[in-house]
């Protein structure tokens, strides 16, 4: 599999000019902009001349910041970026293309992330997905001794819980300031969310099935209808049994073990989303981030060099004990920890059912969009029908220049 990366590479440095005398300058974000700088150093040590300066960004602030370096022609070489941010930047030009990934060493749903308009602009460097966070424990106590595959099964299992627990103890807790659960629920049922025309597709019969099986869950007091800054402490909650499931990704890991209690370490567990109608069907969301290179770039040959020391498996595996962040690369997945790890196995599982959200600049917005009308759906202020056709027209007012400009291309 190394001679096929390889060959990938050979293929790129055909077309690159060489490298300018100079540093690479490589945008990274958080945690990962810290660390890498520990992987980037070999990297050095391995390609003696090329020099690399790393620039740690906020999280926060990285989305304004590749903007406002774009408009002043001030990118870097290569960056970290977003898989949902992709779109945007390459709507902007700001992003190389690159020639097609070897599908083999990547979650095909990963790797849809990185495409736009049939080309890729983006390397998968790390990635997540939501899986199911549960109580072992409560589940079995209330009949389950494992999480089932379906809604309908799924949903009994929470009733059973909900009985079990009284009074306000809940099966799941789905924070209405979180669109993650609606747009999987509605994946899970086939719908686009948008089209491919730039409209909304919220009121088709797909997304409207997937939105009533969510609002049955607040309505018959399965979730509670709250925003994570209404509970004070995530985990406490958990411990204490206030809820017993949460659907979250690889970040919470490391925060579960280190937060709950002793006990309680081996009475939770992780599980691949259920789906309508079984695993096949249990589709999930295709996230991460990918290494993308600048078209801006003076130092393509030495920046292209740093993606593929960085992609390759023992660098992820390093990268993965240092973060916590998963492997993009399938390779390094057949590796300890990586096979060891009970909790992290769902995780595998469910990146090979992973699919990505519409690769749209606006994406951002959709969602803000989508847990307002949740919210007001949730709180009794709208019917299901009433939120769904005012998210569509909202969302159809988002799209409205995307729509001028698909129809201005040539074909349409």
């Amino acid at each position: 599999m190394r001679a096929v990366w390889s060959g990938w590479f050979a293929l790129w440095l055909l077309g690159c000019a060489p490298a300018d005398p100079g540093v690479v300058r490589f945008w990274a974000f958080g945690r990962e902009g810290e660390v890498v700088q520990e992987l980037v150093r070999d990297f050095e040590r391995e390609n003696p001349g090329v020099r690399v300066k790393v620039q740690q960004i906020p999280w926060t602030a990285a989305h304004e910041k590749l903007l406002t370096a774009h408009v002043g022609r001030a990118s870097p070489d290569l960056a970290q970026l977003g898989n949902t941010w992709i779109p945007e930047m390459v709507t902007l030009g700001a992003l190389e293309p690159l020639p097609p990934l070897p599908d083999s060493s990547y979650f095909p749903g990963i790797l849809a992330t990185n495409l736009v308009d049939g080309r890729f602009y983006g390397v998968p460097w790390y990635v997540d997905t939501r899986v199911l966070f549960y109580r072992k424990d409560l589940l079995a106590r209330a009949g389950y001794h494992a999480m089932p595959e379906t809604w309908a099964e799924w949903r009994e299992a929470m009733a059973a819980i909900r009985r079990l627990g009284g009074e306000r103890h809940y099966a799941i807790f789905l924070p209405l300031n979180e669109w993650p659960p609606a747009v999987i629920l509605g994946l899970q049922q086939g719908s686009p969310l948008v089209t491919r025309q730039g409209f909304g597709a919220f009121r088709d019969s797909s997304f409207a099935r997937a939105f009533d099986f969510l609002l049955s869950l607040y309505r018959d007091g399965l979730a509670p209808p709250v925003s994570n800054t209404e509970i004070a402490n995530l985990y406490q909650e958990f411990a204490r049994g206030t809820f017993a499931m949460y659907i979250t990704g690889p970040w919470n890991l490391g925060e579960f073990r280190r937060r709950l209690p002793p006990d309680l370490q081996d009475a939770w567990g992780t599980a691949p989303l259920p789906g309508p109608t079984g695993p096949a069907s249990g589709l999930s969301l295709a996230g991460g981030s990918s290494l993308v290179l600048y078209r801006s770039s003076r130092h393509k040959e030495a920046a292209l060099r740093l993606i593929a020391f960085l992609s390759r498996p023992d660098q992820q595996l390093r990268f993965y004990r240092l973060t916590g962040d998963l492997p993009a690369r399938r390779e390094a997945w057949d590796s300890a920890p990586l096979t060891t790890d009970r909790e992290v196995h769902a995780f595998r599982v469910q990146l090979t059912r992973a699919v990505p959200t519409p690769m749209i600049p606006e994406w951002e917005q959709v969602t803000a969009k989508l847990m307002d009308q949740t919210e007001a759906a949730v709180r009794g202020g709208k019917t299901a029908a009433a939120a769904l056709a005012a998210l569509d027209a909202q969302v159809n007012r988002l799209l409205e220049r995307r729509r001028y400009l698909l129809a201005r291309r040539p074909g349409s």
